[in-house]
């Protein structure tokens, strides 16, 4: 009885586990897919590849978290550090900054908001920025997205 116990514990937890794992995979599949369409809207309209930026993605998932915790996508919430603090906490040394955040279903239907929206697009299109990090944060089948684009030092 105690063996069966003990193998149902272990099976719910490799369930578990996989189950993380399928969830942070999906979420770093989202950022490469989010992280491909910003680049092929760039080429599209004649403008340099982004560079990924590691530090802006841990920024900009570190936001996410917070976005998905509020169920909101915003740019700030009270209490959360701005987004040139938020940067320069990952280790990012920088220029210039811009920030995308939405939510949506899915990679697609997020570069799609970004893109109809002007400052959005804008900063997605912006010919001055180098380099990009993204991240996305899953919560009850929305994902929370933020794209933080920088013109490095």
């Amino acid at each position: 009885m105690r063996i069966r116990t003990r193998l149902s514990a272990l099976g719910l937890v490799g369930i578990m586990l996989c189950w993380a794992a399928y969830g942070q995979t999906s979420t770093l599949r989202a950022e490469r897919d989010l992280f491909a369409s910003v680049n092929q809207a760039r080429r599209a309209q004649g403008l340099p590849q982004l560079r990924w930026d590691e530090a802006l993605a841990t920024a900009a998932r570190r936001h996410a978290e917070v976005m998905a915790e509020h169920g909101s996508a915003q740019h700030g919430f009270e209490g959360e550090p701005s987004l040139s603090a938020r940067v320069k906490q990952a280790g990012v040394h920088f220029s210039w900054l811009s920030e995308n955040v939405v939510q949506g279903p899915s990679p697609e239907f997020i570069h799609a908001q970004f893109m109809k929206s002007p400052p959005h697009r804008a900063n997605v299109l912006d010919k001055d920025m180098d380099s990009v990090g993204i991240g996305v944060v899953e919560q009850r089948g929305q994902l929370f997205a933020v794209e933080d684009f920088s013109q490095e030092r």
